[in-house]
């Protein structure tokens, strides 16, 4: 997921700066520190007016999370879970007390050892679901802030422009310098459209669907684990974690080297 995202941004802004070129413009004449600080600040100041502090000063993390997201491959979190299920039939809950702690994943963890202490089937279902939950409703208050200033953007960005006009025709007895002047105005229009939706609104996404893939990973874990506490056949819990997946991913091995990591 990383690197699609630093090709992303490379080729989006890349090829903002590459089109200049070709119509004959210069990259530098793109640089305007008024522009800027009206669309980031102004951005930033309306996504402190709209979201709580906390969420604001962890936008950095947030970010740097979009770049170092990794998820583990469903089937070799399917395979792990289908041979805990076997070991579970053939020795008992209490023998997975001992797999628990080697695990890497610590909602999967926590799940076995619920089991392994002997917790009621619904509130163990219950506890994880909860966490579930708990976990995407952080990570929809780090997506929308993300949302929200792509929105925020292009609204600064015009701000911007018509302060860069108001006080471009209040100074205009030189005709002359108006055009660049002008133009220079305008620089912060393409800041807060070119910020919305080439960096908040696809970082946003991609945390979105990352969510996403880890909520169903989560579900599918937790179904493993009250599969496993029922004492279910291994290839029934196979059967039924592999049905979250598309069709064409049933019933393949996972690659080799491939091995659930630990969540951040």
């Amino acid at each position: 997921m990383a690197w699609t995202t630093i090709v992303g941004l490379v080729l989006g802004f890349g090829a903002m700066m590459v089109s200049n070129i070709l119509e004959g413009g210069n990259p530098a004449s793109l640089i305007n520190a008024p522009a800027a600080v009206m669309v980031f600040g102004g951005t930033i100041g309306v996504a402190f007016v709209a979201f709580p502090p906390r969420t604001v000063l962890g936008l950095p993390k947030t970010i740097m999370q979009i770049f170092k997201f990794k998820l583990p491959d469903p089937l070799a979190l399917i395979n792990l879970i289908v041979d805990l299920a076997d070991k579970a039939r053939r020795q008992g809950l209490l023998s997975l007390e001992e797999e628990a702690g080697k695990l890497s994943d610590p909602f999967l963890q926590k799940g076995l050892q619920l089991v392994v202490d002997g917790t009621d089937p619904d509130t163990v279902r219950h506890l994880l679901d909860t966490e579930i939950e708990r976990m995407s409703e952080r990570h929809v208050s780090a997506y929308s802030i993300l949302a929200a200033m792509g929105g925020y953007a292009p609204t600064m960005g015009i701000i911007g422009t018509v302060m860069g006009l108001v006080a471009v025709l209040s100074h205009a007895e030189d005709p002359s310098e108006m055009a660049a002047s002008i133009a220079t105005a305008f620089l912060a229009t393409l800041y807060g459209v070119a910020t919305a939706n080439l960096l908040w609104l696809p970082l946003g996404s991609k945390l979105k669907q990352a969510d996403e893939e880890e909520v169903l990973l989560r579900h599918i874990i937790a179904e493993g684990v009250i599969a496993i506490q029922n004492g279910d056949n291994p290839r029934v819990v196979r059967t039924k974690l592999e049905s979250s997946l598309p069709p064409k991913e049933r019933g393949k091995e996972a690659e080799k080297g491939k091995t659930p990591e630990k969540q951040e």
